[in-house]
């Protein structure tokens, strides 16, 4: 198979979370450990950071990532979902993958990932970590999946744990409180491994500090420590937070590593470039200024949403679309009455059909109209914004990644 088919295998033949939803979610961890002692235990030759939570770990892995490449280091790095290329998952100093590794990857392992009902993520995390240790990095930031507890990456021991924050997404899988929610992303608490929490609250506070105590790991809270305001090329206003999150763990990364103050202000200037981070706060055009994002629950689309009132503009206009498995009806009353919407249906198993959106956002008064497609309702938006307007861009991962 050539890279083309390869890729499409490993999307359409086995479950993806991504594209099927709860089909896809394994309750276990057996099926990563069989395929990491298959592959003689890669995860072993290479030191590694944990980072998971509800929104944020994406960001607060790649300026992680930025950070220590900018300090001399030989960094993988492993994110998902991704927006344009599969290989965006896992990376190496900037460098995506190479096609020839993920061809010759699925055809030395296929027989085994079929007699082993294999998922794509865990086909996907064993790639990584093959990839990784093939390549000899000094250390690897590992952005966990959807959880934590049960997630394919949990097979590590880590320098530290991150856990960025708890919001209410992924319910069906996850637990439908916060503290349910907690002690599944608490999951990644190594025993005596440090692990540092962006954010927390009173409830997810105690599971954090019950799990920790239990594994004698000792915790840092980030919002109860200063640090100074480093400037940043990422826009959005919640990568305050994750900048915090992102400086307490390279604190407490001094024993093993050796990280200058040019290290952290280049890392944070050049993430972008360095790990190709996309769709957070990013700018598309600047008249009309039309800007992505891929919040997609209450919690992210809070912050941005209020970064959005802000904008000065004549008129908004949003284009939207989400999976169909989201609480919609909690995100939709956030959205501003005084916006032009452009409904779509993101191209996608899960994809809400744009008639069934725009007949929710009527009950918050939310009005627009429907479109066969995420790129005729940007071009629509696109032709309809004068120069003096803004387009928002949101709702999904997968709407982005069409614009993109």
């Amino acid at each position: 198979m050539n890279y083309k088919e390869t890729t499409e295998w490993l999307f359409s033949q086995l479950p993806m979370f991504q594209n099927q939803g709860a089909i896809a979610y394994k309750n276990d961890l057996s099926n990563i450990t069989l395929l990491d002692d298959h592959l003689n235990n890669p995860h072993k030759n290479f030191k590694t950071i944990h980072v998971a939570g509800t929104n944020g770990k994406g960001s607060t892995s790649s300026l992680l990532a930025s950070v220590l490449q900018e300090s001399g280091l030989k960094v993988g790095l492993y994110t998902s979902p991704h927006l344009k290329d599969f290989r965006e998952r896992i990376k190496i100093n900037s460098e995506f993958i190479s096609e020839k590794f993920v061809i010759d990857f699925v055809a030395n392992n296929k027989s085994f990932f079929e007699s082993n009902s294999l998922s794509f993520f865990e086909m996907t995390v064993g790639m990584a970590f093959q990839y990784f240790a093939s390549e000899k990095v000094d250390i690897a930031v590992i952005e966990a999946g959807m959880g934590g507890r049960l997630d394919a990456t949990n097979i590590i021991t880590p320098l530290l744990s991150v856990i960025t924050n708890i919001g209410l997404d992924h319910t069906q899988f996850l637990g439908n409180t916060l503290e349910e929610i907690a002690f599944e992303k608490g999951g990644i608490i190594k025993e005596t491994t440090p692990v540092i929490i962006g954010e927390s609250t009173q409830k997810t506070k105690s599971v954090f500090n019950k799990l920790a105590k239990a594994n004698k790991a000792p915790i840092v809270y980030s919002e109860d420590l200063i640090h100074e305001e480093l400037p940043c090329v990422l826009l959005g206003d919640y990568q305050t937070k994750n900048k915090k999150t992102v400086l307490t763990t390279l604190n407490n990364l001094e024993p093993y590593l050796n990280i200058s103050k040019k290290n952290i202000l280049d890392g944070f200037m050049n993430v972008i470039q360095n790990t190709g981070l996309l769709g957070r706060w990013q700018v598309l055009n600047q008249e009309p200024k039309t800007v992505c994002d891929t919040a997609h629950n209450y919690h992210g689309l809070k912050i941005v949403l209020n970064q959005l009132k802000n904008q000065k503009y004549n008129n908004l206009h949003i284009i939207l679309g989400f999976v169909n498995d989201k609480d919609i009806d909690s995100v939709l009353q956030l959205f501003p009455k005084n916006a032009k919407y452009y409904f779509c249906k993101p191209n996608n198993f899960r994809g809400l059909d744009a008639s069934i959106l725009e007949q929710k956002a009527n009950k918050y008064f939310l009005k627009g109209n429907t479109y066969n497609s995420v790129t005729e309702a940007y071009n629509s938006a696109k032709s309809e914004a004068a120069n003096n307007d803004f387009i928002y861009i949101g709702g999904s991962n997968f709407i982005v990644a069409e614009i993109l």
